[in-house]
């Protein structure tokens, strides 16, 4: 797990090696056991080692191939390194290190850019071949490794994070509009290649980069849909391949813990590993808010203690939260549309330390249905297909366990043709400023891509596409702020492409979500957790955070300033009214208070003037003044 950059100059010009070391310094929290560079004609490439496997300097980069002809730089893992090596010793290669990197390299010689197919894990890495002068670079599957480009013709810039290309550039960031109306609407990012950086892209999931001479080409060399397995025949099997999930992301050198919730997820992850893994010694981090407060999970987390010795407590308050904002900010180089982020960064924080790798439960909601708006997909295909005995059946069970409305209402709005459902969710919002969302509502994909699905299961695979990789960057981000590595046993692609067939009988029944995983489970997962109904994730008390009186007074300033008015994207006097009533507890709007927020100092630390962000970030030194 490391930070990658370069610099290639697409008009043969040489690199200047230096230009690295201020995109390196910018993510040197990606890697602070070692870094290296490496520069030869246009190209200059960059390196930044957070230590996993094989601790010794061995595992250097950019790590050159026994022939002298290609550089690789490589963010990530590859979970199957050992087999894929065992294979490749067989075709001749030999290994004078016990990292993945190094069984990269080789796969790569041995079967160029079809050796992605052959890797279960997660990267981001790119290759400079020096005899064809040419990059290849390459994302993995679902997108758990970023990578960053900017090209203006003359040159290719790229990263695994923003602020790095920024340190870059001779231009001052400007916003790309378009990303900022789909998550002040719809609370999503990361739908397409863009950013909130004009001109700075993300290379997409599953894709490949090629750079030869100076045209630059980007295809897809993975797709879900045409990857998809047979299903599971019984829970048995399920069970099975989760545990050898779980087990290739065992493999370390480093200290490893679980980031556990108290949900079904978290709580399969630390029961396997007890159950088939024997690991005594295994660490939990948890966030908690106390006894009555929302979000707080403490008595599922609490089954575990009887069976594990170091569990671990954060307790994120509205005072950390004010005290954070401008790390968090910084952290995250783009808006996130909810303070949930915040808690996962504050139990990385708490990891930082005592492990250095880090499980979690990330990605199995998508291909299993957690949330409780897929009821609502689920109830769409039943109604297409005429299942209404069926549909009546799983509505009734859906308001009888869970004593919500939620999926109904969600259920008729997707049943609105897709500019219907851009003008609703617009409407809900209210405090948008009416020029700003005559400009971008037109041009919003989410409607389209992500909520026109036609029943369940494609509606899973479409948030595989469009949806699960903010929630993974968001990870990222907070994982490495830390010098932390987040693996995600639900995204073994061995799992997904078999769990995305089962029948949606299967994964939603008798108004009950992940059924199939649950059947799984038992005997494993402690029964207080695997019937849980409720979702909860990294939920948080941020309702009444956004009525302190720290909040109040930022929020206040936030909506009084004149650089927010002169935005002209939110009407100042539409939030103040809203933010009253929040105040007054006649509505809970905490989720756009927090994308007011976060948006507005994002742009005063990255596009604006970043004097001003110190406002209220007098705790914070550190990158924030010297980027």
């Amino acid at each position: 797990m490391c930070g990658i950059c370069g610099i290639i100059n697409l008009n043969d010009s040489k690199a200047c090696r230096h230009l690295l070391y201020p995109m390196m310094k910018a993510m040197k929290h990606r890697g602070p056991d070692d870094e290296g560079t490496f520069s030869e004609d246009s190209v200059a490439l960059g390196f930044l080692r957070l230590s996993i496997l094989d601790l010794s300097p061995a595992g250097h980069q950019p790590m050159v191939s026994d022939d002298g002809n290609l550089v690789l730089i490589f963010n990530g893992e590859i979970y199957n390194y050992i087999e894929i090596r065992d294979e490749l010793k067989t075709k001749g290669h030999s290994f004078r290190t016990r990292t993945d990197t190094e069984v990269l390299l080789h796969a790569y010689q041995e079967w160029g850019s079809k050796c992605l197919h052959r890797f279960n894990g997660m990267w981001a890495f790119a290759i400079y071949n020096r005899t064809e002068k040419s990059i290849f670079a390459a994302r993995d599957r679902f997108g758990v490794k970023p990578f960053y480009y900017y090209t203006d013709g003359t040159k290719f810039v790229f990263a695994s994070e923003i602020p790095a290309i920024l340190s870059a550039l001779e231009h001052k960031p400007t916003p790309d509009n378009q990303s900022i109306f789909d998550f002040l609407v719809f609370s999503r990012t990361d739908q397409t290649d863009s950013t909130f950086f004009a001109g700075i892209k993300k290379l997409q999931h599953g894709c490949q980069l090629s750079i030869i001479g100076n045209k630059i080409s980007i295809t897809k060399w993975y797709d879900l849909r045409s990857n998809l397995k047979s299903p599971f025949k019984n829970a048995g099997e399920f069970r099975e391949l989760f545990s050898s999930a779980v087990g290739l992301r065992l493999r370390s050198d480093v200290p490893l813990g679980v980031s556990l919730s108290g949900g079904i997820d978290s709580g399969s992850i630390v029961s396997v590993i007890l159950s088939d893994h024997g690991n005594p010694g295994l660490k939990t981090f948890s966030a908690v808010y106390g006894k009555g407060m929302y979000g707080d999970e403490s008595e599922f987390i609490n089954e575990y203690r009887p069976l594990l010795k170091d569990m671990f407590f954060t307790n994120p308050t509205a005072d950390t939260l004010y005290n954070d904002l401008g790390v968090f900010v910084n952290a995250h180089a783009e808006p996130v549309p909810s303070a949930s982020p915040y808690v996962q960064f504050k139990v990385m924080e708490l990891a930082k330390g005592k492990a250095v790798v880090l499980l979690d439960g990330q990605g199995a909601d998508e291909q299993l249905a957690g949330y409780h708006y897929f009821f609502s997909f689920f109830f769409k295909g039943l109604l297409t297909n005429g299942r209404l005995p069926l549909l009546t059946r799983e509505m009734i069970a859906y308001v009888q366990k869970h004593r919500a409305s939620y999926a109904l209402k969600v259920f008729a709005y997707l049943l609105l043709p897709k500019q219907l459902r851009t003008y609703a969710r617009v409407s809900e919002k209210g405090y948008l400023n009416d020029d700003f969302v005559e400009q971008h509502e037109k041009c919003s994909p989410i409607s389209g891509n992500l909520y026109s699905s036609a029943n369940l299961h494609e509606a899973l695979i479409d948030h595989f596409e469009y949806k699960l990789e903010h929630l993974l960057k968001w990870e990222d981000r907070n994982s490495m702020w830390f010098s932390l590595e987040a693996r995600e046993p639900f995204l073994d692609c061995r799992l997904v492409e078999r769990t995305l067939s089962l029948p949606y009988t299967d994964v939603i029944k008798n108004g009950t979500t992940k059924h199939f995983f649950r059947e799984s489970m038992k005997g494993i997962l402690p029964e207080k957790i695997r019937l849980r109904n409720d979702k909860i994730g990294f939920g948080n008390p941020q309702a009444e955070w956004f009525r302190t009186r720290s909040f109040q007074k930022i929020v206040s300033e936030i909506l009084d300033s004149q650089s927010f008015h002169d935005r002209k994207i939110i009407s100042p006097d539409r939030a103040k009214k809203m933010f009253q009533e929040h105040l007054n507890r006649k509505i809970d709007c905490a989720k756009e208070i927090w994308k007011w927020i976060h948006l507005e100092l994002w742009f005063r630390r990255f596009i604006g003037c970043i004097a001003h962000f110190f406002v209220y970030c007098t705790n914070y030194t550190g990158v924030l003044a010297d980027v």
